[in-house]
């Protein structure tokens, strides 16, 4: 089986590894509120954006910011594809594997400010308060939360530190989340990305880079429909088996519903517990495995060490009854299968297999 990629000079820029557009001065005096979704524009300080119901306002661009939640990379990849390396005071986000060969390494070279998480996975709010960062940044609204041993938003807005929820998540972790904001977070799709994009472009003032990145990757996906243009839909079953501990049968973690359904659907397939959510995810049994429609199987990657083509092997064993099974057909992926800047990279992986393009 062939494994395709984005062609080279789309996947550098995609990536941010070519180099951006210059970043100049802004009128100090002018204030300007944000929406996070416009055309490249040069942002004007001091700056004032919605975020989750909070009003935020920027009197320039952060310079020490702080990324929480270990368990997530969408933040902290999205500053890599910037070029907003230098703003970074602290990371805690890492991911033991990428779809790009040189993510992880990129990350691993950014300053940790000597952070330990906890028991949650998250910032002590102890830890977060010494390295008085100008900006901290929580990929879900539960980040900001006391009760996982964390900084609310209220102490850090006293301290003189603005805080930050990835768009999409306002509503993850937050039970009294706004209703749009709970509608963002439960039709989350490969736009929820290029959101995040925008979003961090405008409050540093490099919306060219976003947008380049934006317009980049449309170009790509636009390139994946039109070679999948009237090929039959495949059935794809995407599963993470280094993550079995979420699924309540200690079977390969199950993803579904909302970007992940929109990321296969992009690359002309199905994902077979399409619109499923989080609880119905972990419940799904051997049985349900067993007598699922799969023709295309994508093994997700979560650490270094994992051997795809053993998992698949596995799999395949388990589940004879599978047409990927019989065929042999499956595909990896890892980071790019999570919000961020590499959805691409996914459709494209996932469109190959399923419809082994040139």
């Amino acid at each position: 089986m062939s494994f395709r990629t984005i062609p080279s000079t789309a996947a550098l820029c995609l990536l941010g590894l070519t180099a951006a557009c210059s970043n100049g001065t802004t009128d100090p005096d002018t204030t300007a509120t944000s929406t996070a979704q416009g055309p490249a524009s040069r942002t004007a300080y001091p700056l004032t954006i919605d975020n989750c119901g909070r009003e935020i306002t920027f009197e320039e661009p952060p310079s020490r910011v702080l990324l929480l939640n270990g368990t997530s990379v969408a933040e902290v990849e999205s500053f890599i594809a910037l070029g907003l390396q230098d703003r970074i005071l602290a990371n805690s986000q890492s991911y033991g594997v990428s779809d790009d060969p040189d993510m992880v390494d990129r990350i691993a070279a950014l300053p940790t400010g000597d952070l330990s998480l906890n028991e949650n996975f998250e910032v002590p709010r102890e830890q977060v308060l010494d390295l008085a960062p100008d900006l901290v940044i929580s990929t879900w609204a539960g980040g900001f939360d006391a009760a996982t041993g964390s900084a609310t938003r209220d102490q850090l807005a006293t301290a003189g530190i603005n805080s930050l929820v990835t768009p999409a998540n306002c509503a993850y972790g937050d039970p009294s989340a706004r209703p749009e904001d709970q509608q963002r977070h439960d039709t989350q799709s490969v736009e929820s990305s290029f959101e995040l994009l925008y979003t961090l472009g405008e409050i540093f003032d490099v919306s060219d880079r976003a947008a380049g990145h934006v317009e980049q990757a449309r170009a790509d996906l636009k390139n994946i429909a039109e070679a999948v243009e009237g090929a039959e839909p495949v059935n794809v079953l995407v599963v993470y088996p280094g993550m079995a501990m979420m699924n309540n049968n200690g079977l390969p973690a199950v993803f579904a519903g909302g970007l992940f359904d929109d990321i296969v659907e992009r690359a002309g397939a199905v994902n077979v517990f399409a619109g499923s959510s989080g609880p119905e995810l972990a419940d799904i049994n051997i049985e349900a495995l067993a007598t699922a429609d799969v023709d295309v199987l994508v093994i997700g990657l979560f650490e270094a060490d994992e051997d795809g083509d053993a998992y698949a092997r596995d799999l395949f064993e388990r589940f004879p009854a599978w047409d990927a099974s019989q065929t042999g057909t499956y595909t990896t992926v890892s980071d790019s299968f999570y919000l961020g800047p590499l959805n691409a990279l996914a459709v494209a992986r996932i469109a190959d297999a399923a419809h082994d393009l040139p």
